[in-house]
């Protein structure tokens, strides 16, 4: 019984020790890693996400559930100003929603082939799902970051990437 509750207080310590050691970084742990973030929160009739445009740009997305705008800027380097500014009618998109839809909004990293223009696709997508009906659908950011270096407006359209039904049957809106 003494034995097995030292070998307990002895991996209790170890594990302190050990701890210690992370959180003071001296076992490089977690030096050097890089953390990225996207954030989306919605409410009745609008939805907000963020997203990565470029190499160190975020993007600002705003999806408006009643006219079906999907709106994106970017703020600018140069004079902290959104001047990349992108807009799409997601409507025509989602045939099979509902007449009030329920849409939810995320964004994921992308690594899609990006061109040889000025404009490119960002690096990373915007996810547009309608509870009611299942279906989804991706939207890119043709973003210029010649334009953002040097503090000229952009405006162009978002682009429609993909979509589908993730649901094999409709289901009808329980309102």
């Amino acid at each position: 019984m003494v034995q097995r509750l030292c070998n307990h207080a002895a991996l209790l310590v170890l594990g302190i020790f050990v701890g210690v050691l992370i959180a003071a970084g001296w076992l490089g742990v977690g030096q050097g890693s890089v953390v990225h973030a996207t954030a989306t929160h919605g409410e009745d009739n609008f939805a907000i996400a963020t997203g990565p445009a470029a190499n160190g740009i975020e993007a600002f997305y705003f999806l408006d559930f009643l006219t079906g705008d999907l709106r994106a800027a970017v703020v600018n380097r140069k004079n902290a100003q959104f001047t990349s500014l992108f807009e799409y009618n997601i409507q025509a998109d989602f045939q099979n929603s509902s007449k009030n839809p329920k849409y939810l909004m995320v964004t994921g990293l992308a690594d899609l082939p990006r061109g040889r223009g000025a404009s490119q696709l960002g690096t990373s997508l915007i996810y547009i799902a309608e509870a009611t009906s299942g279906e989804v659908h991706s939207y890119a950011l043709p973003f210029n970051t010649s334009m953002n270096a040097k503090g000229e407006i952009q405006k162009d359209p978002l682009i429609h990437v993909a979509g589908g039904s993730f649901r094999t049957t409709f289901v009808r809106d329980q309102e």
